[in-house]
Parts: structure tokens; C-alpha cells; sequence
């Protein structure tokens, strides 16, 4: 079955991978956390995805900018600084002889920390932070950042953010995983989501995007994760004079278009080559190839 972008080849070095929880470097058969923990028990928490490139994570400050605003929104206290928190990233990357190596990526986790009982109150909480770092060799393979992914409109819905907003990297992934089941169960790869109203709001794990005339649309974002790979085809599509739009637009405008992709930490920018089996591109086209590679010589710049 496919698994959309973040489909890999399985490396058998990640099975002796080191994992740091709470500081400690520990074997990947012994990296585990309480059942108390208020992640597990109840998704209450926020991540992050970092890719390493020639030893350092790409477009860490922004990354680390959406994970303490998340923590601070639901007043949650992360109990290091946010230099304590690079160091314990790269000390993670050290240990694990990483350094020179490419193909890693990174899943940062913070959760609330150990309750005292299954219960959803805070004030239950009786330890710091939950701080785990992940390291994995793993790449997108060259097949779908090259041939594509298939998406498939589904009937669940970004929320209000009054209901539970979108702008938060949380644990709590219930939705968009009720939409990757819906899409996988359809044949296709990855979830293409719908604002409240009606207008394309996202995929379920990644950032879409079309081409049409020339130009570049996304959503506006008000029902979405506000995405650091999306912000960065948004920046490089300015700094190349690519007209660049975010607005509200229809299903109507999507199987019209040109071209279509996704962007996101792992696989970077990937073409979307048919929407509910409206074919779009056989392949990449030239907008998302051109992409491609002034996206990849923006990490180069950011890592330097």
C-alpha cells in the first residue's frame, strides 16, 4: 500500500539507532515512556519534523518558533530553553555518528508530562515535560518526489478553530488520520481536505498547492497548520518573481489546473498528479520541477 509522501525504503541502521528521552541516550528496543504519560494517554502535547542536511537541521529557528508558540498556547511549560533544546538535538545527532551523514530525519515530541491519573485536567500532571528526539535515516523515495502522489477529496472537514484550531503542530492527529483512512481506502495516497466552507484547505499530512496560468495558489490558512515548507515555496516563488497566491479557492479550481503539489519537512515539494481521478500531470510538470530545485537551494543557503 502506498503511504503518500512520507513513503521509504526501511534502513536496517535505524534499528540500533539511539533515542534521547528526557536527555538520556537509550537503545531504540529500550526508549519508551510511561503509560501515564499525557501524550499517550490523551495526545496532549506538540512535535516537530527536522531534516538534517550536511550536519545541520534545516530551517531549524522556524521550527522551534511554531513548537514554543504551540507549547505557550496551551500553557504548557517545555522546562528547558530553547538553547538547552538545540543542544539535546544535536547531541542526539552526535551520538548517533550522524553528523556527516545524509538522509536523516528528526520527530521532536514534548508532552505535558507523567499524570498522577488518567484524567484530562493539568493540574494532575506530577512531572516535568515529556522530551523525546528520534533520529531515523530516512528519505522520501526518488519515485514519488519524481512521479508523484494521487489524492482524494475526503468528507472530513478542517475544524473551527474554536472547536479544536488547526494551528496547533498537537499530538492529537485523530482528524487528519480519520481522512488518511478514508483516502487510502479510496486507492489513493493522501487526503485532500476541505475548509468548513467548502474551499480546499489542506492534505491530511502535508501542504497543497496549485499552478494555473503561471501562478501559484494555496490556501488562505485560516484551517491550517501554519506550514515552514509552505512558507518557504511562498518565499522562494517571491524572490523569483512567480506570482504567488493565498486564497480561498474551489474543487472546481483544482481539476482545472495545470499542475498540483504538496510540500512538507520530509519530502520537500511533491507533485500531485491526479485529484479524484482527474489527471493533472503525468509526472512532474515545469512549476513544481523549477520549485524543486530553487527549494533545494534554499536549504542549501539556510544550512550553510
Amino acid at each position: 500500500m502506498a503511504k503518500g509522501t512520507h513513503d521509504f525504503t526501511a534502513d536496517p541502521r535505524n534499528e540500533t539507532i539511539l533515542i534521547n528521552v528526557n536527555g538520556v541516550m537509550t537503545p531504540r528496543a529500550e526508549a519508551v515512556v510511561s503509560v501515564f504519560d499525557s501524550g499517550f494517554m490523551l495526545g496532549d502535547g506538540v512535535w516537530e519534523g527536522l531534516r538534517v542536511h550536511s550536519g545541520q537541521i534545516a530551517f531549524l529557528e522556524a521550527h522551534l518558533d511554531r513548537l514554543f508558540e504551540g507549547s505557550k498556547a496551551i500553557a504548557m511549560d517545555i522546562g528547558i530553553s530553547r538553547e538547552e533544546l538545540v543542544d539535546r538535538l544535536y547531541e542526539t545527532i552526535r551520538g548517533n555518528a550522524m553528523g556527516d551523514q545524509e538522509g536523516v530525519h528528526i520527530r521532536l515530541m514534548v508532552t505535558r508530562g507523567i499524570r498522577s491519573t488518567p484524567y484530562q485536567d493539568p493540574r494532575v500532571v506530577i512531572s516535568p515535560a515529556t522530551i523525546v528526539i528520534i533520529p531515523e535515516y530516512k528519505e522520501a523515495l526518488p519515485s514519488t518526489v519524481e512521479n508523484g502522489i494521487r489524492l482524494f477529496t475526503v468528507h472530513v472537514r478542517r475544524g473551527d478553530p474554536a472547536v479544536q484550531d488547526q494551528k496547533l503542530n498537537s499530538h492529537s492527529k485523530l482528524n487528519c488520520i480519520t481522512a488518511c483512512i478514508q483516502a487510502t481506502q479510496a486507492g489513493a495516497d493522501e487526503a485532500l481536505m476541505l475548509d468548513p466552507q467548502g474551499f480546499v484547505a489542506t492534505c491530511n499530512s502535508t501542504h497543497f498547492f496549485i499552478v494555473r496560468k503561471g501562478e501559484v495558489w494555496t490556501s488562505s490558512g485560516d484551517y491550517c497548520l501554519g506550514g515552514i515548507t509552505q512558507a518557504n515555496v511562498i518565499r522562494i516563488c517571491r524572490e523569483n518573481d512567480i506570482p504567488v497566491f493565498e486564497k480561498n479557492f474551489s474543487l472546481t479550481d483544482v481539476y482545472g489546473a495545470d499542475e498540483a503539489f504538496v510540500t512538507g519537512t520530509f519530502a520537500g515539494v511533491v507533485p500531485a498528479t491526479e485529484v479524484d481521478g482527474r489527471i493533472l500531470t503525468e509526472g512532474r510538470g515545469p512549476m513544481v520541477e523549477r520549485l524543486q530545485g530553487l527549494y533545494k537551494e534554499l536549504i542549501e543557503r539556510d544550512v550553510a
